[in-house]
Parts: structure tokens; sequence; C-alpha cells
């Protein structure tokens, strides 16, 4: 046995890569490697000797950059992309430099002038993972992080990282100048500009800050925006961005103007929630983006128990206050109370909460809280679509334990909501997806999605799930027309990998390859354990000749989802054309999947 000392400590870990270096330096050698060094001398280096980290060697396009403290790494690269940012405002998109970073924290190994170990792979394999211009950090450097740093980050949940043992929780930041969402509704080759706005009316509303002091509140305020926005998006003379894009900005201080060019909205609505008792107070106020006047500002109190009646009067207002001129047979759609009994609405918002976080355990915690409120109120129709989603969601990201009893569970909760509320566009949303996909009566589940639509037009989970449903069917050119839509709608969405990887299928099975596996690079970057993302990559992997990316996808795929066979591929989708599901057995069976 070696008697050699290992020098090893533990230390934060920031690995920073050029996105698409390869791609720069093919258009313009000289330029690119001009420009990058001026950024490394003007920005990065004096960055990471402000924030006392150490340049631990250059690698061509990036760095490996060890600190002490985690919080001074990650302020380090906070600063280091919003400063790249601001230089790329006038430079074109196709000619920027971007970086990707990820930070770690671990033990190292310490030789010579290099370093080593766990600590340093993982930090490389989150830069990997990170968007261009955004910054991925792990789990253990986030809990370090929490409360003292003023840089919020979204939780992407558990991720495969290549040749790393088991999946990680990772961490994204939330750099509001790190991407635009035109980069987000186009495949990557796209130039990247603000989004235009729609031919009427449009609205965005922002999370409401609650004021009650109470953090366990978080659930109850987000969701009253959301019933404010559900209200909103009833009324077809309005364009309304989708929760899911106007939740990026939570706990942001944020910049109305651009909120408004990021969304492609004229309209921006801000307010606050104080919940003390049984007491509620909502204050909001009216924004126009385009000049940052305010239109309208109001506050409403009231007993907790007439919640849904408080909804309606906001709702109402900002309606009023946009358009005095729409039809109010459209605003008093907007006010159906979803259930009679507040505690089940709690529970209700709590099960939307959980859902919202996409992770295994927290659908499980969704489909118990959604349990509890329909059993608490077993009218509350709501409640029983809830479920049925999340049975939908456990099956797209490989989660179930029984499919046979989770396919009759979801058609029963399905059935029980549709025959409560047939006008409620969520509840025929949700039904609808979970009758389809899951439970494989596409016919039925078409028509409920469709008739979510034509009542809620502005519903971009509908339009996405519609989307999927018209591919089961092969109808090719309305999925892909769906999925426009629906990225417009909410080009921020946590969620974007969805529709993503819907178009990424289209593309595939239209036999437009190259297109398929842009938008499912795209997709795959978003959300690594997203199974259907997987299995789109290898077959685009597969079709384009590069067999060994396409075995490496299905060993990732089967990581996630060990049951895969060639023979389930109608089980896993329910694809009516037969050319469609032997395309993808071609695919899968030149990467290497069991039969």
């Amino acid at each position: 046995m070696s008697s050699e000392h290992v020098e090893r400590r533990l230390a934060a870990i920031l690995a920073a890569d050029v996105a698409g270096s390869c791609r720069l330096i093919g258009i313009d050698e000289e330029g690119t490697l001009a420009q990058l060094k001026a950024l490394r001398k003007t920005l990065f280096d004096p960055k990471i000797a402000e924030h006392h980290g150490r340049i631990v060697k250059n690698t061509g396009d990036g760095a490996l950059v060890e600190f002490a403290s985690v919080v001074d790494a990650v302020r380090c690269a906070d600063e280091i992309q919003r400063g790249v940012a601001e230089q790329n405002i006038d430079v074109p998109q196709i000619k920027r430099i971007e970086f990707r970073i990820g930070i770690h924290v671990g033990d190292i190994i310490i030789e010579e002038n290099d370093i080593f170990g766990d600590g340093v792979n993982i930090a490389v394999r989150l830069e990997g993972i990170a968007e261009p211009g955004g910054v991925s950090i792990s789990d253990d450097a986030h809990r370090q992080i929490r409360g003292k740093i003023g840089i919020d980050y979204d939780d992407m949940g558990p991720q495969v990282l290549k040749n790393i043992a088991e999946p990680m929780r990772v961490w994204r930041a939330r750099i509001g100048a790190s991407f635009s969402p035109a980069m987000l509704t186009n495949p990557p080759t796209a130039t990247a500009q603000f989004l235009a706005l729609p031919d009427k009316p449009s609205i965005a509303v922002l999370p409401f800050e609650n004021m009650s002091g109470d953090p366990e509140q978080e659930y109850f305020a987000d969701g009253m925006v959301e019933d404010i926005i559900t209200g909103l998006s009833r009324s077809k003379s309005l364009f309304v961005i989708a929760r899911t894009s106007s939740f990026t900005y939570k706990g942001k201080a944020v910049d109305v103007k651009r909120v408004g060019r990021e969304l492609g909205v004229r309209y921006v609505l801000e307010g606050s929630v104080r919940k003390a008792g049984n007491r509620i107070r909502i204050t909001g106020q009216l924004i126009d983006a385009a000049t940052g006047a305010h239109l309208w500002a109001d506050q409403f109190d009231s007993l907790l128990e007439d919640i849904f009646d408080l909804q309606d009067r906001v709702t109402s207002s900002v309606i009023g206050a946009i358009a005095p001129q729409l039809q109010r047979a459209e605003i008093e759609r907007a006010q159906r109370k979803p259930t009679g009994s507040l505690q089940a609405y709690d529970y209700y918002l709590r099960a939307l909460a959980s859902l919202y976080r996409r992770t295994r355990d927290e659908t499980i915690e969704a489909l118990k809280f959604a349990e509890i409120a329909s059993g608490i109120d077993p009218e509350f129709a709501a409640a029983y679509a809830l479920s049925a989603r999340c049975y939908a969601q456990r099956k797209s990201f490989g989660w179930s334990s029984d499919a046979s009893q989770e396919r009759v569970e979801a058609r029963r909760l399905a059935r029980r909501a549709i025959e409560l509320d047939k006008d409620d566009p969520s509840v025929l949303a949700r039904a609808g997806y979970a009758l389809a996909f899951v439970v494989g009566e596409v016919e039925e589940g078409a028509a409920l999605l469709s008739r979510a639509i034509n009542l809620d037009p502005n519903q971009a989970t509908a339009r996405s799930l519609r989307g999927w449903v018209h591919l089961f069917s092969g109808e090719i050119d309305a999925a892909i027309e769906q999925f426009q839509v629906a990225l417009r709608l909410s080009p921020l969405d946590p969620s974007i990998f969805t529709p993503q990887t819907g178009m990424a299928f289209a593309h595939f099975l239209a036999g437009r390859n190259e297109e398929a596996s842009s938008w499912a690079a795209t997709a795959v970057r978003q959300q690594p354990i997203f199974l259907p993302g997987q299995r789109i990559m290898m077959a685009c992997h597969a079709m384009s000749g590069r067999v060994e990316e396409a075995r490496q996808a299905c060993m990732l795929a089967l990581q996630l989802d060990p049951t895969q066979r060639i023979s389930g591929i109608k089980d896993r989708t329910p694809f009516r054309r037969a050319e469609d599901i032997e395309r993808l057995a071609q695919a899968f069976r030149i990467a290497g999947m069991p039969e």
C-alpha cells in the first residue's frame, strides 16, 4: 500500500465553457478568439480575482476555477453572466459569445497545479447542462447559499449527469438577461428577439407578494394569482400569458417594461396578498408595459369565506380597466366557484404546488393532497382532474409503479371530473389528456381538449396537450400548430420542454430529422430526466447515423426507466398510425433498446 500523502480539501468549483464555440470559430476564427481574449481580460479574470477565486487552468474556450467560499463562486458567476449579457446587447445572436457555468461544492484532490475528484467532475457536468448565459448549481451548493445572496434559483429536480452514478438535484439561476424568450420558442438556430404584441389586448399577471409574514402561505398567494389568471384567460377578447411563464419572475425585482418585451404583452398586473386570521386583503395595480404608466390600482378586503367572490371582483376590475367594451357575459363565465369548501380548496392549492415541482416524490404528494381535497368535497371536479393529471405525469417520467392499475384509476378520476363539470377548461384539459395518454382513449381525450381550448383559447397547457393528442392520431401539422401557440402563450414556462419535445416528435415522424434533432436537443437541455425527451433524442441520433450517441442516449433512457422495450412503444405512447410506431421501432433498434 502506498504511503504517499494525497492532499484533499473542501472547495467550491466553478466550471465555465463557451456555448457553441466550434460554430463561432467556424464563422470567424480570428474575431471569435480576439473577442474571447478581450472578455477574459476585461471581465472574466477580474471578476474571479474580485471574488477571491483561483483559476486552476484555462481549457481553450473555458476555465476551471477554485473558490474557498461557494457564496463567492455563485456571486462571481452571476456577475460574469450579467456582464457578458450587457456586452452582447448589440451583438447579433449568431456572433455572441455566451458562457455556460456549473458550480458544485465538494471534496477535491490537489496535485501540483491541478485539481481532480468528484467535486470537479460534477461541476463540469453541471456546466454541460446549463443554458447559454446561464448558471446551474448542485443541491449541495444551493443549501450553502440559501438566504445569503439575492439570486433566485429554479429547482430543476433530479438530473442525469454523464458519468455520474446517481441522478443529482440541480438548481438553475434566474438571471434576467441570460436568455431571450425567442430562443425558447424557435429552434436553436433562430435569432433571438423580443416578442411582438398580439392583435388583441394582452396581459401577464405576475406573482403576488405574500404579505402574511408566513412562508407557508406562499402556496395560497400563488393559488390566488393562478385563479385570477384563469378568470382573465376565459375572456376571448384577451391574450393572457400562462401562469408558468409569469411565475418565472417570482421573488424578483422586475422592470415592467422589460417584462412586457420578454413576454410580448401590453399590460402587466402586479399585487400582494395579506392573509390574517379569517380576513384577506388583495392589492393590485395594472401597468401599461410600453410606457410604465399606472392605469388602475385598487385594494380589496374580504372575509376568508368570501374568497371566490373576492377573486371575481379583482378579475372583473382588471378586465374593465383594460377593455371596458368587453362583453359582461365573458366576465361572468370567469366567476365560477370551484368548490364550496375552503379546506378542500386549500389542499387543492397544495396539490398544485407539489405537482409543479415535477419530482417523483412531489408528484406522489400532489396525488395525496388532491385525494384529500376530493374526499372533503366529493363534488370538487378540479381535484379529481388534478389527480388524473398526476397519473399522466407519472407515466411521462417513467415513474408508474403498476401501469395497469394506474390506467384504471386515471380513467375513474377523469370520468368523475367530467361528470361533475363539463365547462371548466382546466378540468377538461387534464381529464382529457389522462384519458388519451394514460388510458388510450385518444378520440375522447381529443374532443375534451378541443372543448377546453374553445372555452379558454389562452390556456397554454391545453394547447400543448392537444398537440400531443394530435400526434397520437398522426395529425402532424395540427400538432405543430398547437405546440407553437403553447410556446407563444408561455414563452418562459419551466415545463417548456413538453411542447419542445412534442415539436421534436412531430418533425421526426414527418421525416424532418434535422429540425427534430434541434428541438430534441433544446428539450433535453431544459429537462434531461423527461423520458420522452431522451427517447426522441435517441431516435434522432439513430436515424441520423450517429449510432454511438444513440446508444448513449438509450443507456440514459434505460437508466431513467429500465422496463422500456421496443414491443411496448404503443403502450407508452398511444400512436394510432402503424408507420409512426414502425419508424420509432426502427430507430430504437439501432440504438440498442431491448426488444
